[in-house]
């Protein structure tokens, strides 16, 4: 039963905005009369999968967020676990929404549920919104009929995975908020500042300091050049970014990257914590461990670490067991490897794997703390040094001046 976004006047003068399903947009207009309201508009909610608004709403930016995701997600899983029927849960979802967006996600996986389709279906029609991940423990829940025990573990994952990614953003904050401001006081004071004063010596004939001369130069450079300098960058960056699209060249990056200093071991713990607490979830809720494995490695940024997981999945495929698989090439850390060993000896490799994915998180929440707590000082330290050697430039031939009056 398609779905409907109406605008309609109610007996009290007032404006009233919703969602229905109906059979058509004339059954819509007769269920809005019954209800006593006029209605202003009736707008059929078409499905998003191959349609113009999907790629129009994905060009703008108009998407269901995380957090929203995870608060949809636990909705509907306490929902179900009250005992609501899906249909009658995702009525209630649509009662809740508030943005217009989120009403017309929920209005149209409701309606394709009551035309048949099962919820992950109707999901896979969202890809946009909801990830291949998403859609595939959503059925393995329907197939083992724990819909809304998975819907929970689900929750939690996300709900975890924000958290971290908040937690890491927030360490790098206010570090990026520095090195701005540094650059832009940095500028400022060589573009305008140092010209500024320094001219009014440039008539007395007097012979300028080295430092002040350096500095003269250089702000001459910044003047003139800047922008050419801005443009080299931009492009280098355009370059690098477009150099990556090659295979080779972003595996050997990205090998490198695992190996580079201070940085290697926080990109090692980010990926193994996407991929431990995703292959936990996954296995947990009764997808198969080939399976798990092939959507697990969809949430690795690295491809070097995705290429292993991709190695490894060939290898269990043939009998090897997964902590073998995973531990040919050390992309892995060793504490992931052993925990799994454990979990495949004991027969708990989700909880093995939900331990190790919780030691990951911490290790890197502690990581991003430590890197951030060091760039914090060393960039106050160095804009101060920067700062001060222009001070200098600029006070050295104020005081040779007062020395020769004196």
């Amino acid at each position: 039963m398609p779905a409907f976004r109406y605008e309609a006047i109610d007996q009290l003068g007032g404006n009233k905005k919703g969602v229905l399903t109906a059979d058509s947009a004339r059954a819509a207009r007769s269920d809005l009369r019954n209800q006593h309201l006029v209605p202003v508009s009736v707008e059929l909610i078409t499905t998003q999968a191959g349609s113009d608004a999907k790629k129009s709403r994905a060009f703008f930016g108009e998407h269901l967020s995380n957090v929203e995701l995870a608060l949809f997600t636990r909705q509907l899983a306490s929902l179900l676990e009250a005992g609501l029927p899906l249909e009658q849960a995702f009525s209630a979802l649509l009662e809740q929404a508030e943005r217009v967006y989120i009403r017309d996600l929920i209005a149209s996986v409701r309606s394709e549920i009551l035309a048949g389709s099962s919820l992950s279906d109707a999901l896979k029609q969202h890809q946009h919104d909801f990830a291949d991940i998403y859609c595939a423990l959503v059925a393995s829940g329907e197939q083992i009929g724990q819909l809304s025990r998975v819907l929970s573990r689900l929750a939690d994952y996300i709900e975890r995975r924000n958290a971290l990614t908040q937690k890491v953003k927030l360490a790098f904050t206010y570090p990026a908020i520095v090195t701005v401001v540094a650059f832009a006081i940095v500028i400022f004071l060589l573009t305008y500042v140092v010209p500024q004063i320094v001219s009014v010596f440039a008539n007395t004939k007097q012979k300028l300091p080295i430092l002040t001369v350096i500095m003269l130069a250089i702000s001459d450079f910044v003047r003139v050049y800047g922008w050419i300098v801005a443009v080299v960058i931009v492009g280098l960056v355009f370059v690098c970014r477009k150099a990556l699209r090659n295979p080779q060249i972003k595996m050997r990056w990205h090998t490198w990257l695992l190996n580079a200093p201070m940085y290697g071991k926080f990109e090692r713990s980010l990926n193994t914590a996407r991929f431990s607490s995703t292959l936990s979830i996954t296995t947990g809720s009764g997808v198969p461990i080939l399976k798990a494995l092939q959507t697990s490695r969809e949430t690795l940024s690295n491809v070097a670490m995705r290429a292993q997981v991709e190695e490894a999945t060939n290898s269990v495929r043939e009998g090897v067991s997964l902590a073998r698989a995973l531990s040919v090439n050390k992309h892995f850390p060793p504490m992931l490897i052993h925990m799994i060993r454990a979990g495949e000896v004991t027969g708990e490799l989700p909880a093995m794997l939900e331990r190790a994915s919780s030691a990951q998180e911490q290790d890197l929440e502690r990581r991003a703390l430590t890197i951030a707590g060091m760039l914090e000082p060393l960039l106050i330290l160095a804009m101060g040094v920067v700062v001060l050697l222009i001070v200098l430039a600029v006070l050295m031939p104020i005081i040779e001046i007062n020395q020769l009056v004196r």
